[in-house]
């Protein structure tokens, strides 16, 4: 089954970006959502309350639930507590998350090219939020489009944006992300690309 990717700064785009997928017919169990961050708050580990708060919905997402009701919070080796829900979720969580090699083995088994997986996992780690749906192959041109108007970020740009840092790839052992103001040499302010 055909993937789509958006990655986004906010956890809100993300959102919008579910709810937009689910209301243009996208199954919402073909759907996942991971975000380090969630209304400019970064996720704490145990943070009960912040699925709950998560889940305000808007459209018919809302009305059916959706994917956004079975939001969770959960740790990633190497990003940190997230706010998630979804297939790619059930499989890191499972006893295949261990086997596949943590969040970049998630993300290239289930079709993602390794390139991307680094950068979808370093902005994960820097705070930022993904969407990955599989979508029927007559429905690839119309989750593209939606994703592009939520805007995703464009992930070549943000992929150079990274490496002129000296980023080479994501590092699962180097833990979450530190804020800029504590470490500015290693990470600089985002470009909106």
């Amino acid at each position: 089954m055909p993937m789509v990717a958006g990655l986004f700064d906010e956890y809100y785009e993300a959102k919008l970006a579910v709810e937009l997928l689910e209301d243009a017919g996208i199954a919402s169990q073909g759907i996942s959502i991971i975000s380090r961050t969630l209304y400019g708050r970064r996720i704490d580990e145990g943070d009960n309350q912040t699925a709950a708060n998560a889940t305000g919905c808007s459209g018919a997402g809302a009305v059916a639930g959706g994917l956004l009701a079975s939001l969770d919070v959960m740790s990633i080796p190497g990003i940190g507590p997230v706010v998630a829900a979804g297939w790619l979720i059930t499989m890191l969580k499972g006893p295949a998350g261990g086997a596949t090699g943590g969040i970049i083995g998630a993300l290239t088994s289930s079709g993602i090219p390794k390139d991307d997986a680094n950068v979808y996992a370093e902005s994960l780690r820097r705070g930022g939020a993904l969407v990955i749906a599989q979508v029927k192959q007559t429905q690839v041109s119309l989750a593209n489009e939606i994703l592009d108007r939520v805007p995703r970020i464009d992930i070549a740009a943000r992929q150079a944006f990274y490496v002129q840092t000296g980023w080479e790839e994501f590092e699962e052992n180097r833990g979450p992300y530190d804020p800029p103001d504590r470490d500015p040499i290693h990470y600089a302010p985002l470009p909106r690309v």
